[in-house]
Order: structure tokens, then C-alpha cells, then sequence
């Protein structure tokens, strides 16, 4: 009951973190729309092809103005969080997150305030998306944690990539809401997600239940390990997250329990050291580059090629992350059956790259087109990308080097997240300069970086084919 209890609440908070940052990309075609097609300027000034605009953003370098929106949201919550993970293993999760929702419900409304208050200066907005990208890094460690304590290794690829979906529901709630009001009342179109975060803040607070302990319940295998259990079965038990049959008896003695000495959170350099955070951070962070591209300027993207309105181009924007949804959840379960996350992603990224290539250019052939492209392009960017910060951020926080020190899981999240984070900063910014020279060469850039990812990721591959063969040899008998 409690375990459903944390994945249902930690659902929901996570996707009201990415329901309060999707309004942007929605509002910035209305921020600097095509005026001509509006008919005549009321105001019969000079200014007749931005006079309905948002100033600072009616001058021909605003696509730079969005990059740079974008950016210090993004260079804020990269840095954020590589701190955001130390404070995690540290406070209280709950209070952690339900404050970070709040703050973050605040400073999003303030952002939507500008236009009620009629504020047209560039730092006012930029100073919103800081403060709102520093208080936003309280999510993604806490939620990771607090869904780590619950879950043990078992079927844990396909429970985190169902649960994973959180991001792509909040993306398409967030255009939907947004798009409800971008063009009659953008302002509205951040406020209300603000108050959405914030009431969610509210109920985390009251709800979540952190450890199992906390409500006289086993915790997970990895969190009962003693540096005495060798068994390497033990750690990759089939009995999977949701049974607690196959912890031993010394785990589940009908004694007392003595208190146990604390363990100490690891620290920065300690975490690095875990085999493997490195390799998949850095993938994380071009995976991520290309997402976070595709959050941001995917709306603008069809409304510049496709000519539709700001809600049309909007609304068929959610189909990318109804096919991240798909993706999340395929390569969760594939992953699972393999025992291979690292092949996984690099499958999925492989394919990704011509799946762009073709995106682009015969991608809005058509409306049926369009949408069967965006969900299989969506599966593939974002599939990778939920496995990396989901089931590999637990396993990699979880691992038997730790010797059962469960105090890993957040910082190990906060860094892989941390360097993704460095690489969605990088995209839409990238994106922000690139497109006057043509969007084929923004679909240029994300194709390198889903090749980079791949590459990054070569090591930990050949490492697990390798695990694959020696298997089989054993099994057939060619090795004792």
C-alpha cells in the first residue's frame, strides 16, 4: 500500500515540476507572433510588423532573447543540482521537496505576472527563470530517493520507466493548460501551473511517507545488505521489487533490532568513483541536449514550417512526448530482460539519429506524417534518457560496491542528472543560434549528439556483451 502510496504521489509531483516548465516553449510564438497576419496595425505607428509583440521580444534577435530565457533556467538547474544532491542525502526529502514545489510554484507565477503587471524588461524574466531553475533541482534527487527506498533492483527497469512517464504527462498537461490561455492571456498560462506546483508542495508534505522503516515496513534488499552477504544471488534475486520473500532470515528477525551505526553520505569524488556514473552522465548529458531541444523549441519548430497557430503547434507537440511516454516504458522493459542498460540506450540511440534526419525533411508531409514521426522520434530521444535517470541513477546509487549504504542514491542521481542537465542547457541555447543559419542545421547538431551519446557509452557495452557471452559459454558447458 505505501509503495504505491510514494509512486502515485511521486508521480504527481514530478509531473507538476514539468507541467510548470513547459509554458514557455508554448508562449514564445505568441511573445513574437506574425503580426502581418492579424490584419492592419490598430496604432498606425511606424512598428507595423511587431506592433503586437511583447517587447523585449518584437526585435529580429529574439530568438537569441528565448535562447537566453531558456539558458538561465538551464545553466541555474545544472549547476543547481550537483548541490541540490549534497542537501538531499542531508534534509528531511519531505521538506526538501514539498519547499522546492512551493518556491517553484512561486517564481513561476511571478514569470506570468510580468504580463498582468505589464513588466517589458529582459531581466526581470530572466531573474524568474534563475530562481526558478535553482528551487526546481529539489525534485528530481528527492523523487529518485524516495522511489529507491521503496524499490529494490528486481523488475525495477519497467516500474521506473512507467513511472518515468511523469515527465512527458507534465509536458503535455503543461501545453495543454498553457495553450488553453496563450492566446487570449499568456500571463495565465504560467500562473496557473504555478499554483498546480504548489498545491501539489502542499499535499507531498502531508503524504509522503521518505523510508519504509518510517511506517514498520522491510525496506529493499539494497538497503538491509551487510558487507558479511557475498552472495551475488542475493543481489540479483528474480524475486523482484514488490516481494519481500527473498530477503534472509538474519534481515527479518522476529528480535529487536539493535541500532545500527548510521552511514555516512558518500561523498562527491566517492560517488564518481562508482563504476560506471561517469560514462553514463556524460551520455546523459548529449541525450539530454536533444530532449530538452525539443522541449523548448519544438512548438516555434512547426509553427515557422508547418505555418499552424501557437495552440495547434502546441497541442501537436504533446504527440513527442506521448511517444516519450513509449519510449520510456520499451526500453525499460527491454533493459529488464536483457540485464543490458547501457545496449539499451545505445540501440535506441543508433536509431534515433536517421529517425531526425527524416523528421526534418519529410516530416510535415502531411498531418499523418507528422504525428506518426513525432511519437516514434519521441520514443527513441526519450527513451534512452528515462532509462539513464531512473533505473540506472538507482542501480548506480544502489550498487554492491556501496555495501548497502543506500545514502548514495541522491547525490549518484544528482550527478548524472547534474551533467544531463549541463547538455540541456547546451541544446536549446545551441538552438537559439543555430536556427537563423536554418533549422536543418539545429537537426544537424542533435544528430551529432545522439552520435556522441552512443559513443560515450562504448566501454560499459562492450562490457556487457562480453557478461552475454561468458553467460552463454556457461550455460552450454564450455566454461566450468
Amino acid at each position: 500500500r505505501y509503495r504505491g502510496l510514494t509512486l502515485v504521489l511521486t508521480f504527481l509531483c514530478y509531473t507538476s515540476y514539468h507541467l510548470s516548465r513547459k509554458p514557455i516553449s508554448i508562449v514564445k510564438s505568441q511573445l513574437h507572433p506574425n503580426c502581418s497576419a492579424l490584419g492592419p496595425n490598430p496604432r498606425n505607428d511606424s512598428n507595423s510588423s511587431t506592433w503586437c509583440s511583447w517587447a523585449p521580444f518584437d526585435g529580429d534577435n529574439y530568438k537569441e532573447l528565448f535562447g537566453a530565457l531558456d539558458n538561465a533556467f538551464l545553466v541555474a538547474y545544472a549547476i543547481g543540482m550537483f548541490i541540490s544532491g549534497i542537501f538531499g542525502e542531508r534534509l528531511p526529502l519531505r521538506y526538501y521537496l514539498s519547499g522546492g514545489m512551493v518556491l517553484s510554484g512561486l517564481f513561476t507565477a511571478l514569470f506570468g505576472l510580468g504580463y498582468f503587471w505589464d513588466i517589458h524588461v529582459l531581466w526581470y524574466f530572466i531573474v524568474m527563470q534563475v530562481c526558478n531553475g535553482l528551487v526546481q533541482t529539489t525534485g528530481w534527487p528527492s523523487v529518485v530517493a524516495c522511489v529507491g527506498n521503496w524499490f529494490g533492483k528486481g523488475k525495477r527497469g519497467l516500474i521506473m520507466g512507467i513511472w518515468n512517464s511523469h515527465t512527458s504527462v507534465g509536458n503535455i498537461l503543461g501545453s495543454l493548460i498553457a495553450g488553453a490561455w496563450v492566446s487570449s492571456a499568456w500571463g495565465l498560462s504560467f500562473v496557473v501551473p504555478g499554483i498546480i506546483i504548489a498545491v501539489m508542495g502542499i499535499i507531498c508534505f502531508f503524504f509522503l511517507v521518505e523510508y519504509p522503516e518510517d511506517v514498520g515496513c522491510s525496506p529493499p534488499l539494497h538497503h538491509v545488505m551487510t558487507t558479511n552477504e557475498k552472495d551475488p544471488e542475493a543481489v540479483t534475486s528474480n524475486e523482484g521489487p514488490l516481494s519481500i520473500s527473498g530477503q534472509s532470515s538474519t534481515d527479518r528477525s522476529d528480535s529487536p533490532k539493535e541500532p545500527a551505526e548510521e552511514p555516512e553520505a558518500i561523498s562527491f569524488l566517492g560517488a564518481l568513483r562508482i563504476p560506471g556514473v561517469v560514462e553514463f552522465s556524460l551520455c546523459l548529458l548529449f541525450a539530454k541536449l536533444v530532449s530538452y531541444t525539443f522541449l523548448y523549441w519544438l512548438p516555434l519548430y512547426i509553427v515557422n514550417v508547418a505555418h499552424f497557430g501557437a495552440k495547434e503547434a502546441g497541442d501537436l507537440s504533446t504527440l513527442f512526448d506521448v511517444g516519450g511516454i513509449l519510449g520510456g516504458i520499451f526500453a525499460g522493459l527491454i533493459s529488464d530482460y536483457t540485464g543490458g542498460r547501457a545496449t539499451t540506450c545505445c540501440v535506441m540511440l543508433v536509431v534515433a539519429a536517421p529517425m531526425l534526419f527524416l523528421y526534418n525533411h519529410v516530416g510535415q508531409n502531411g498531418i499523418g506524417t507528422s504525428i506518426a514521426m513525432l511519437i516514434v522520434c519521441g520514443a527513441l530521444v526519450n527513451g534512452p534518457y528515462a532509462l539513464i535517470t531512473t533505473a540506472v541513477s538507482a542501480d548506480l546509487g544502489t550498487h554492491e560496491s556501496l555495501k548497502g549504504n543506500a545514502k548514495a542514491l541522491s547525490t549518484v542521481t544528482a550527478i548524472i542528472d547534474g551533467t544531463g542537465s549541463i547538455g540541456a542547457a547546451l541544446g536549446p541555447l545551441l538552438a537559439g543560434l543555430i536556427s537563423p543559419t536554418g533549422w536543418n542545421n539545429v537537426f544537424y547538431m542533435l544528430i551529432a549528439a545522439d552520435v556522441l551519446a552512443c559513443l560515450l557509452l562504448a566501454r560499459v557495452v562492450v562490457k556487457e556483451v562480453r557478461g552475454w557471452c561468458g553467460y552463454m559459454a556457461r550455460k552450454r558447458g564450455y566454461v566450468r
